[in-house]
C-alpha cells in the first residue's frame, strides 16, 4: 500500500521519481537534474509548493545531489524546506551498466524501507499517522563542545556520527545541525557521540 505524504517531495530526475511513485501518494517533482539551475518556472513552482503544502528536498548522497540541494536551498529561502537524506550506500542501480562515480545508490537504488526512514528523519507528514514533532534544542556551540565542528578531528567525529545515524558523510556541519534538530534532543545527541 502506497504511504500518502503531505508535503511535495523534489528530487532529481525522472527515475528517481519513478521509484518514489512505486512508494507513495504524494505530489513528486524532478529537478531535470543541473537543469533546474536555469530553470526560473520550475524554481517558481517548488517555492508555491513550499508555500501551500511544504517541501521535502530528496536527492542522492553524491556531490551532483549536494549541489543541487544547496542551490535549491539557496533559491528557496525562508520557504518551507525539509530535507531528507539518502544514506551512503555502495552499489550501483539496477539499470546502469557501471556505479556511479562515487559509487554510492541514489534515490532510485534504495529499498522502500529506505526511502520512507529518510522521509521520517526528515519530519515528513504521513497523512496515515499523527506528525512526530521535531525535538531540536541542538546549538552549534554543542556541536563544537562535543568536537563535532570547528576544531582537530572534527570531520572525522562528524563522519563517524553520520554512519550511526544512516546519514551522508558528505554533509557540512551546518547541514548535520538541522538534521540532528529533526532527529533528536540535545540530550539524545549527547549520549550518543560521547
Amino acid at each position: 500500500m502506497k504511504r500518502r505524504v503531505k508535503e511535495a517531495i523534489v528530487v532529481e530526475g525522472r527515475y528517481d521519481k519513478n521509484t518514489l511513485s512505486q512508494v507513495l501518494d504524494a505530489v513528486i517533482i524532478e529537478t531535470g537534474g543541473f537543469g533546474v539551475f536555469s530553470d526560473d518556472e520550475k524554481i517558481k513552482l517548488i517555492r508555491r509548493l513550499a508555500e501551500k503544502r511544504g517541501v521535502i528536498i530528496m536527492t542522492d548522497p553524491d556531490s551532483a545531489g549536494f549541489l543541487i540541494r544547496n542551490h535549491l536551498k539557496g533559491q528557496l529561502a525562508g520557504a518551507d524546506i525539509k530535507h531528507a537524506y539518502i544514506p551512503d550506500i555502495p552499489g550501483r542501480e539496477r539499470r546502469k551498466a557501471a556505479p556511479s562515480k562515487e559509487g554510492l545508490l541514489g534515490v532510485e537504488g534504495v529499498s522502500p524501507e529506505v526511502l520512507i526512514s529518510a522521509l521520517r528523519r526528515a519530519g515528513a507528514t504521513f497523512e496515515d499517522e499523527a506528525a512526530i514533532p521535531a525535538a531540536g534544542g541542538i546549538t552549534k556551540a554543542d556541536m563544537f563542545e562535543l568536537g563535532l565542528s570547528g576544531g582537530a578531528g572534527s570531520r572525522d567525529k562528524r563522519r563517524e556520527l553520520t554512519k550511526k545515524l544512516d546519514l551522508p558523510e558528505r554533509l557540512s556541519a551546518n547541514a548535520l545541525l538541522e538534521v540532528l534538530n529533526a532527529i533528536m534532543t540535545r540530550e539524545e545527541l549527547i549520549d550518543l557521540a560521547l
